[in-house]
């Protein structure tokens, strides 16, 4: 018999929301061409559940939650928010709200992490939890972790992303890629957002990884060296991305989904950038489909696209148009139909460290 699941415990251990603190639950509708599924509606049962959490909590605790808000889904990852949602059938500025609340949990289909981290520079008293994708059947498995060790063994990663100048990755296909992670400022998302947190003041949720943006070559005279190819499976599908100066520069092979793909890349150049090595870590994440938990699974992934939201520097105005604007991961699992066959951390002066081997970690 699973085990029941602590909704109470969990906002607890994450926001320990404080009096006079306020709350904000907020979601993405379907309309037009983005329409409505199974895992959307489910998730929209979520945020009423979450939200009338909260509302228990804060009658206990001392703190406020405003009604729910709603807003038309940006049908992207990443992509801008609107200006306006609506809260009990009125029309509302969602920088007005957030101005006004000091935790915002997004339950989206669409990822709303980094928009909210630039409304974040702006509002230093907000912090926020973003959970695009997330289902109901993650209070069973990645929302139920031990989020101490999760927080643990994040940082342990981060320390160890942020010392290295490089990572050489070796996939189970035998292909090669170096990641270049010079100038750059490794983070972790370790599941505890509480008001005296220091550094980014977000987290998706559920949470377990650690995570860094590769360096872009900005800086004159010294191009970024993260360069190979990475192998990815689209059903029974393998596509071969050559990557040169942390961009996708090629697109390798002859079905259905390299042609698709090849054309994806074509219509906005900023989609080629390499834009984050990551390192999950939550023990009770499986594969279930959603990003959200896949990327927490104890393995590697990678992104493509936006960056500037993680310490990178493509943004959306580097997209030839906002609705163009993506952060996509792919997960490499233990047990997937591709995995890490080794991870190499490079620190400089010739050291190295083997931290993933046979798609585990040698580390924990």
């Amino acid at each position: 018999m699973a085990q029941s699941f602590n909704l109470e415990k969990l906002l607890i251990d994450v926001f320990a929301p404080q009096p006079g603190e306020k709350v904000l639950i907020m979601s993405d509708l379907p309309h037009g061409e983005w329409t409505d599924n199974e895992k959307w509606a489910e998730r929209r049962e979520m945020v009423t559940e979450w939200h009338s959490a909260f509302q228990r909590l804060g009658s206990k605790l001392g703190f406020s939650v405003h009604p729910l808000l709603t807003y038309p889904a940006t049908g992207a990852h990443s992509a801008p928010l609107p200006e306006e949602g609506e809260m009990e059938g009125q029309r509302v500025r969602l920088e007005d709200i957030l101005s006004d609340t000091n935790i915002v949990v997004a339950l989206t289909e669409y990822s709303a992490t980094a928009p909210l981290i630039d409304f974040l520079q702006k509002l230093p008293t907000l912090r926020a939890a973003s959970m695009p994708g997330v289902m109901k059947s993650m209070e069973q498995t990645a929302l139920a972790a031990d989020y101490s060790e999760v927080a643990r063994k994040s940082h342990i990663l981060a320390d160890k992303l942020d010392q290295a100048v490089g990572a050489k990755v070796t996939f189970s296909t035998g292909h090669q890629v170096y990641f270049d992670l010079r100038n750059r400022k490794a983070e972790a998302d370790d599941g505890q957002l509480h008001a005296d947190k220091k550094g980014m003041r977000l987290i998706n949720l559920p949470s377990g990884e650690a995570f860094s943006a590769p360096y872009e070559g900005e800086l004159e005279g010294q191009p970024s060296k993260t360069e190979g190819t990475i192998p990815v499976m689209y059903d029974d599908e393998r596509v071969l991305f050559r990557v040169q100066e942390n961009r996708i520069v090629e697109v390798i092979g002859d079905g259905p989904q390299a042609v698709q793909k090849r054309d994806y890349f074509a219509i906005d150049q900023a989609r080629r950038n390499i834009a984050e090595l990551g390192l999950g870590c939550n023990d009770k994440a499986v594969i279930s489909g959603s990003i959200l938990e896949d990327e927490k699974v104890l393995g590697l992934h990678w992104a493509y696209g936006r960056s500037d939201h993680i310490g990178g520097t493509v943004g959306v105005a580097d997209f030839s148009d906002p609705r163009h604007v993506v952060h996509y991961d792919i997960i490499y699992a233990k047990g997937g139909r591709i995995e890490i066959g080794g991870l190499v951390l490079e620190y400089g002066d010739e050291a190295s460290e083997e931290i993933i081997q046979d798609g585990q970690y040698t580390i924990f």
